[in-house]
């Protein structure tokens, strides 16, 4: 193959394509459990978490809440993945050889936001969200409505692996994707690009820009107990049972369970099952949709 500007230029498109094709064929779960924020700078503010908006009887003055409350700032992160190939390869007409490494990339960059998503969902039990808390916790604050402040669990203990029940239900969700810059894919071939004069190679990759946080822990339910229907039942009622700053119920209701591999089996039995275990009609089933994700 000659190689020259025309010739590398169908080849980018070509692996550009494949790229392209393995993104989009990529199995994600991450738009359905996280809000999407579109950023355009280098940090957000999410100061107005926790700020739950609630109707209430007009009497006297408007009720102005606070924004400003619960600051928390999130840094977007820049993420990669890169080959080189070597030109010869190319003038060699070798490019077959090299196409399924391109097509692995695509893939993995579609499953990236479920990596940082599902894993920071995973590590819920450890890491702190907006109130300064374990985003799972079993003692999240909460004002009463007579001004003294309660505390709240999100979370069963338990030994086994965890398991997790979101409502994804609402404008606010219980996990946020920040996203600066979308995955793009580039190339560098040009001869007077420093790696193609000094290596005679050519570069190719994706670079992308966003990072993951926690939302609303109110919308979110740890458990390491055993996935059962008594276990899953009492998680729904902690759930429901959530109310915001003045004593009022938020109505929540889950809508997602999400679970490991090795927890696959009996949250199929759970969600699918018309007959519950000892006899008589299933009442989870259908109840919530069933994430499995290799990520937590």
């Amino acid at each position: 193959m000659i190689v020259n500007t025309a010739t590398l230029d169908l080849v980018y498109r070509g692996w550009q394509a494949k790229f392209n094709d393995a993104y989009i064929a990529a199995p994600s779960h991450f738009a359905d459990v996280a809000m999407v924020v579109n950023s355009t700078t280098t940090e957000e503010n999410y100061a107005w978490l926790g700020s739950f908006p609630q109707l209430r009887e007009w009497i006297g003055p408007r009720q102005i809440k606070n924004l400003s409350a619960h600051g928390f700032k999130i840094v977007n992160r820049v993420f990669e993945s890169a080959i080189s190939i070597p030109r010869v390869r190319i003038e060699d007409d070798q490019i077959g050889i090299f196409t399924p490494a391109l097509t692995e990339i695509g893939r993995v960059t579609a499953q990236h936001p479920d990596e940082l998503i599902f894993g920071l969902l995973a590590n819920g039990l450890t890491s702190t969200c907006y109130d300064g808390q374990s985003f799972f916790d079993t003692d999240h604050p909460v004002f009463n409505a007579d001004g003294t402040v309660g505390l709240t669990s999100n979370m069963q203990e338990g030994a086994g692996p965890a398991w997790f029940l979101l409502d994804t239900s609402r404008g606010v969700r219980p996990m946020i994707w920040q996203q600066r810059l979308a995955p793009e894919f580039v190339a560098v071939t040009r001869s007077e690009d420093e790696g193609v004069f000094l290596n005679d190679e050519y570069r190719y990759g994706v670079r992308a820009r966003a990072n993951a946080l926690f939302g609303l822990w109110q919308l979110a339910f740890a458990s390491k107990a055993a996935l059962n229907a008594t276990n899953y039942a009492a998680a729904r009622a902690a759930m429901a049972s959530v109310t915001a700053d003045g004593g009022r119920k938020l109505g929540i209701t889950p809508t997602h369970l999400v679970v490991p591999p090795e927890l696959e089996s009996d949250a199929l039995h759970l969600l699918n099952t018309e007959i519950k275990d000892g006899g008589g009609s299933n009442p989870w089933k259908g109840t919530a949709k069933l994430i499995i994700t290799p990520f937590l």
